[in-house]
């Protein structure tokens, strides 16, 4: 299993765009993915469970890979919050 916490830095916080992006990502390894903030865990391969979290700016997140390729979607998936500027 690998864990990294990041902290959301958008103005908007996780907002539908970047988080649309990242689910994509996610859906796209055998792994189990999730989103946990202020105490709730939900699927990241569910766009409405992301979504569901209200996730507003200058929050931490923890985002957790369990299986085969957690090591590829835990990276895959911190970059792509990189470059859609919503974590630092």
């Amino acid at each position: 299993m690998k864990e990294i916490k990041l902290l959301v830095v958008d103005p908007v916080g996780l907002h539908a765009r970047p988080a649309t992006v990242a689910v994509n990502a996610a859906s796209k390894f055998k792994s189990d993915v999730t989103l946990g903030f202020n105490g709730k865990t939900v699927n990241m391969k569910s766009i409405m469970g992301v979504m569901s979290l209200g996730v507003p700016t200058q929050s931490e997140i923890v985002v957790t890979c369990n299986g085969e390729d957690e090591d590829a979607a835990i990276a895959t998936i911190q970059e792509i919050l990189k470059t859609q500027k919503v974590v630092g």
